[in-house]
């Protein structure tokens, strides 16, 4: 297939292309700048993709531009599915990625699609109105959403939170500042993740939204610790404050069991090995 990836320059994207291209797929990457609806138009018609996996958009929640949230997420996407719409015949599969972080703050555990979303800041409202606007073209088109659960790999910013503890072991430094160690998350692998976009892109589950989780979650104390294991390096946990977000849910994880119904059971690998992947990898972490 044709496949047009969004955001192909951002950290998820080499890694679908990477998986895409070795199964024979050929891809290419939107230039166009997603709140331009006329150059967006102009470049789906272009390349009439038979497929699209859509990651472009604003992602870091303490952006400090509230309204790119919206311009980007929600208005970028609109222009987009109004340009496949009119100008992909032959396209046969649209991948949406939205967050986990549509269900909110007020609901720990392990949460299905079943959950109702309830949005505690700008980057989730504008997630899950990228949703229900997504809903009004399911006539028009093959779309599917996937709801993503914390993962990371190499290459991902370092203004997350994964990538900041590897940093400082990379660096060897003797103290971290974390917020809330007692908390619980899930951090699958982007590599896994990837695998899954090209199993789903090749059979897509239209009109459906889905959950993307490992079902898995760690404490940070852990995931400090496993970098301590692997690299041997002890680093000193100081709690800041400015770090710690008000009424932060104990634990979340996601019900992946509609994904195994589509796709069989996957690996995402455990942190340990995502841990040793990113800590062995000399890079210049990026977003």
């Amino acid at each position: 297939m044709r496949i047009l990836i969004t955001g192909l320059d951002g950290f998820t994207g080499p890694y679908v292309q990477s998986e895409m291209e070795a199964h024979g797929h050929i891809v290419t990457g939107l230039n166009s700048n997603l709140t331009n609806a006329d150059a967006v138009a102009a470049e789906i018609k272009l390349k009439s993709p038979e497929a699209v996996v859509h990651l472009a958009g604003i992602t870091f929640i303490n952006n400090a531009n509230a309204n790119a949230f919206y311009d980007v997420n929600l208005i970028g996407t609109r222009n987009l599915l109004a340009a496949l719409a009119k100008h992909a015949p032959k396209v046969q599969s649209i991948l949406l990625a939205s967050s986990a972080s549509v269900y909110g703050n007020n609901s720990g555990g392990i949460l299905s699609e079943e959950n109702v979303p309830d949005p505690a800041n700008d980057y989730a409202v504008s997630k899950l109105a990228m949703e229900k606007m997504a809903n009004l073209w399911n006539e028009q088109l093959p779309i599917f959403i996937l709801r993503l659960f914390n993962y990371t790999g190499v290459n991902q910013d370092i203004r997350f939170l994964i990538p900041k503890i590897v940093s400082h072991f990379q660096e060897n430094k003797p103290v971290i500042k974390l917020g809330n160690l007692d908390v619980w998350r899930e951090f699958g692998d982007v590599r896994g993740i990837a695998n899954i976009y090209r199993k789903l892109l090749e059979n897509p589950p239209i009109g459906q939204t889905l959950n993307i989780c490992t079902g898995q979650a760690y404490s940070l104390r852990e995931a400090v610790a496993l970098c301590e294991k692997i690299t041997g390096h002890h680093i000193e946990i100081q709690c800041d404050p400015k770090f710690i977000r008000d009424n932060e849910v104990r634990t979340l994880t996601g019900d992946n069991t509609r994904l195994k119904n589509l796709i069989g059971e996957f690996q995402l690998n455990n942190l340990e090995d995502t841990l040793r992947w990113m800590l062995q990898t000399n890079t210049t972490l990026s977003e």
